[in-house]
């Protein structure tokens, strides 16, 4: 296996956390294991959710074909994320394997748009840059899963995303193919709560009713 040097999301772009109110986002990293997982959450989902944006670490040749598969069973639509793109609701929005996915704003409206650069924490698409652009733009008004996976993508950024007020879940170790990103983002504090793949369509149909809050 190829190694990279371990790049920090501040290497793209600094950490500018939103603290205001706004529309509710879903974002979900994923890497070893997720395409199936991934695929699991959201064929459970129904119409009317706000906008999800996913990071799932997969080669160039393959995104699209795994949203091309993921669209031909679920109630919502799934795009790749190969050009700037408005957030809708009832959508879900997948990084192009070999580019950061990157939510910005535009008065009141949430965009996505793929970021050429740098592998940050060793991938490209990168969970961690995905995590704290939409802590930048969204703030607490996120709801944020870690899921199955090698190494320590995300942890950064779920971090962030955790201290600015956000609802954080990782996926449990039993569900998990790879119980890596989810266990280092729970060692380190960053979560609310730890949550069975099962039980993952729940807590995000209960975060878009606003059923899911921060206990302070």
């Amino acid at each position: 296996m190829e190694s990279y040097k371990k790049h920090h999301p501040d290497l793209l772009f600094k950490s500018a956390p939103h603290t205001g109110e706004g529309k509710k986002l879903i974002a979900i990293g994923a890497s070893t294991g997720g395409v199936d997982a991934i695929g699991q959450i959201l064929h459970s989902l129904p119409k009317g959710l706000p906008p999800i944006v996913i990071t799932q670490h997969i080669p160039a040749a393959f995104s699209a074909s795994f949203a091309n598969r993921l669209n031909e069973t679920t109630n919502i639509q799934i795009k790749e994320v190969n050009e700037r793109m408005l957030l809708q609701n009832s959508c879900a929005y997948l990084a192009h394997g070999g580019t950061h996915l990157v939510v910005e704003k535009n008065l009141n409206e949430y965009y996505v748009k793929p970021l050429k650069g740098e592998r940050i924490s060793r991938h490209i698409p990168s969970v961690d840059v995905m995590f704290r652009s939409v802590n930048n733009v969204v703030g607490k008004n996120v709801l944020a899963i870690i899921m199955t996976g090698m190494g320590d993508d995300g942890c950064i950024g779920i971090k962030e995303l955790f201290l600015n007020g956000a609802y954080t879940i990782a996926q449990d170790e039993k569900s998990c193919v790879v119980f890596g990103m989810p266990k280092q983002a729970i060692i380190q504090g960053s979560i609310c709560e730890i949550v069975n793949l099962s039980d993952i369509p729940n807590k995000i149909i209960q975060f878009s009713q606003g059923l899911l809050r921060r206990m302070r």
